[in-house]
């Protein structure tokens, strides 16, 4: 009970950075943090740098954000997404009161099930259910989430970290991207897992959600297996994007393409988004004439400039997060 008062004590320091908007959710003020490289949120980026590179350099992931997205398989990403939300926020409900994770609860904020679920039924149906069934790579990764929440409860927050924090990053751009090249509807249908009412600013309310992180009174020793938990959940992940991509290999389905071209082999711009964006954000010109250029060349350049420096601009965010 102690350490549960201690805890909450502790996070009620940020409590004065969140005040509710007429009913649309929490609004958060933005606070500068003075980060040392022992908080937990410096210790995960810098632990899992490398994996998430790995992450989103997968094929399926490349292919998403050049805007080459087969239906199919965008759906099938539904179900796994569905399946893992489901299971890592039963395990959020499971340990809301844990002192390791109370102060990242956050259910009306984050919580993606629900939404999932509307977006099944808007590509499957009413009956989508019956219609769905969990793949073996999100299999393991549900499992996993379950031992965890069972096991040792403070091993969730590496899962909530790497779902939550890109879903709020990286995810927002995914959504233009989706919504424009399967042509779905302006008003969001099918692509509610990406839409957060309850957040009115996505970064002031990550620099929050770090804020408890580091707030969270645990040693060394534990932020280092929360690190080695936060890599496995990339794994995971990777998993699911290479099991869609051999599922990819047996659907006979044109690829809607509403992205940018890929370029030579020559190890250009478009070879790692996370490299463009780094190079887009230290100001070479060279480089900066070069992606100029390359837009404006192609057929649907123009329209897309100002969707792929958004692209480049959530990325590098979620990189330097």
């Amino acid at each position: 009970m102690a350490d549960r008062n201690t805890t909450l004590k502790s996070t009620e320091k940020m409590e004065e950075t969140a005040h509710v908007s007429n009913g649309a959710g929490l609004v958060y003020e933005e606070k500068e943090d003075n980060l040392g490289p022992e908080d937990l949120s410096e210790v995960l980026a810098a632990g899992t740098k490398e994996v998430h590179e790995k992450a989103e350099n997968t094929q399926f992931v490349k292919d998403f954000l050049r805007g080459r997205i087969r239906k199919e398989l965008f759906k099938l990403g539904a179900v796994a997404l569905y399946y893992t939300y489901t299971a890592m926020e039963e395990e959020i409900e499971r340990n809301k009161d844990h002192p390791h994770f109370a102060p990242l609860y956050f259910p009306s904020e984050l919580h993606r099930h629900e939404a999932l679920a509307r977006d099944l039924e808007y590509f499957y149906g009413p009956d989508w259910q019956s219609q769905v069934s969990c793949s073996q790579a999100t299999q393991r990764y549900v499992d996993r989430i379950h031992q965890v929440g069972q096991e040792d409860p403070v091993l969730l927050v590496a899962h909530a970290y790497t779902r939550y924090m890109g879903d709020l990053s990286g995810g927002q751009v995914l959504k233009k991207v989706a919504q424009r090249a399967m042509k779905l509807p302006p008003t969001g249908e099918g692509l509610e897992f990406y839409q957060f009412d309850g957040i009115h600013s996505a970064k002031a309310f990550k620099q929050l959600y770090r804020s408890r992180m580091n707030e969270l009174e645990l040693d060394m020793e534990t932020k280092k297996r929360l690190v080695e938990e936060a890599v496995k959940a990339f794994h995971f992940n990777m998993e699911v994007f290479e099991e869609l991509d051999e599922i990819g290999k047996t659907i006979r389905e044109d690829t809607l393409d509403a992205g940018m071209p890929v370029h030579g082999a020559g190890g250009d711009i478009s070879k790692c988004p996370y490299y463009a964006a780094k190079m887009a954000a230290s100001g070479g010109t060279a480089y900066a004439c070069q992606l100029a250029m390359a837009v404006l060349r192609h057929p649907t350049g123009q329209v897309l400039f100002a969707t792929w420096f958004a692209a480049l601009a959530g990325l590098a965010a979620w990189y330097l997060m």
